[in-house]
């Protein structure tokens, strides 16, 4: 008597041998999330400068699938680099509200982090995390484009984990 054909608790479907997979929607939309992040440059100070060698030709956000774009609108996760000043925050809150959902966040170095050399100051904002929630911190003064991929790559583990809850 031949074996009954194996259930797919036993044997999931795979691309190559079966040719179609079964997958839930959401972890898929996380992978299309993740791999497809249009970056708002929200450069304020000298960060801005490490923020800009990581997208030239040594570092190439580009081949991240990450793609530089003027518009909020168009956007959907914001590089913070540099000194956030109070006159800046309600513009900084505007542009982020401007942007598609789902939004994230990366904070670049220590004075968007928590106001660096800066945060005694009257004018200075004492982290970017005040006016806006962040979801990845990227230490340094200034950062490195090093630290800048490694902190895109952390954001995008998160998203892939959907450990990154939006209400």
């Amino acid at each position: 008597m031949p074996d009954p054909a194996p259930s797919l608790v036993e044997r999931p479907p795979q691309l190559l041998r079966d040719g179609y997979v079964l997958t839930r929607l959401e972890p898929l939309a996380d992978l299309a999330r993740g791999n497809s992040l249009w970056y708002l440059t929200f450069g304020l100070a000298c960060c801005a400068v490490e923020m800009i060698h990581a997208a030239m030709a040594r570092y190439d956000l580009e081949r991240f699938s990450m793609i530089p774009r003027a518009s909020p609108r168009q956007a959907d996760l914001m590089i913070v680099s540099g000194t956030l000043t109070n006159k800046m925050a309600r513009a900084i809150r505007r542009v982020y509200d401007q942007m598609a959902e789902p939004r994230y966040v990366i904070s670049m170095g220590s004075c968007a982090n928590g106001g660096g050399y800066y945060h005694h100051g009257y004018s200075t904002v004492r982290g970017c995390d005040r006016i806006i929630p962040v979801d990845v911190y990227v230490p340094g003064c200034p950062p490195t484009a090093e630290a800048l991929l490694y902190g895109i790559a952390q954001l995008q583990r998160k998203i892939h984990e959907g450990s990154i809850a939006r209400a």
